[in-house]
């Protein structure tokens, strides 16, 4: 029988993990926002948007830390603490893909999301946040599975990472429509190249969610 080690401690790193999830899923919303308040074009709080993800990526960034510095040498734990740190960078990539986009706005802010991109550039946030959310769900369910190791919960650890990757593919697809759609739709070429970029940017933020599903599946595979 495997022994449950993370109750030998009186912190689980799982616990940063999942505070770290949190607030990347916190930054995902002030996202949605931000993005419905660009499209809109009647909206003047942007840049207070831009500032609440600064503020939570800060936030993100203790918490980040307070794991790496938690795990002294020769602690034991039941997942490699080399895989550990990967699945928390990939992590905090989603939070930094989606202040990236943010900023990519504000560097040419006027004139604008087209009107006739705005609908498909909503529905590609909407799109990107699914799994980011289901991000904090899967670490819940991790944190379960490494204190008893129950075949039960494992499988439920892995429907949801199976989750997360159909939600990446349907980005991609989402993607490849929008760029055609940029094409087909503006004339002038900054704006082609800004949009595109845009797109390329929003598009791994589920990239990125991906990535981190698979850390955690190879942590569970151990």
């Amino acid at each position: 029988m495997r022994i449950p080690f993370l109750s030998l401690f009186i912190t689980s790193p799982f616990e940063g993990l999942q505070d770290h999830a949190e607030k990347v899923k916190e930054c995902a919303w002030v996202f949605q926002q931000a993005m419905e308040c660009h499209v809109s074009r009647q909206c003047h709080t942007y840049e207070g948007f831009r500032d609440e993800v600064r503020k939570l990526e800060n936030e993100a960034d203790t918490i980040k830390r307070r794991i790496r510095g938690h795990l002294p040498k020769g602690t034991l734990l039941p997942v490699d603490k080399f895989q550990l740190f990967r699945y928390l960078r990939e992590q905090d990539h989603v939070l930094d893909s989606v202040q990236h986009s943010l900023d990519w706005i504000s560097y040419r802010i006027d004139p604008g999301i087209p009107d006739e991109l705005g609908k498909d550039f909503l529905s590609l946030t909407d799109a990107v946040v699914q799994p980011i959310e289901e991000l904090d769900r899967m670490v819940t369910e991790a944190r379960k599975f490494f204190r008893n190791f129950s075949p039960k919960q494992r499988q439920l650890v892995k429907d949801i990472i199976r989750n997360i990757r159909e939600q990446e593919f349907k980005v991609d697809r989402m993607e490849d429509s929008l760029k055609r759609k940029i094409f087909s739709a503006i004339q002038d070429p900054v704006t082609i190249f800004h949009m595109v970029k845009l797109v390329d940017i929003i598009g791994a933020i589920a990239d990125h969610a991906e990535n981190t599903g698979d850390m955690m599946r190879a942590m569970l595979a151990q």
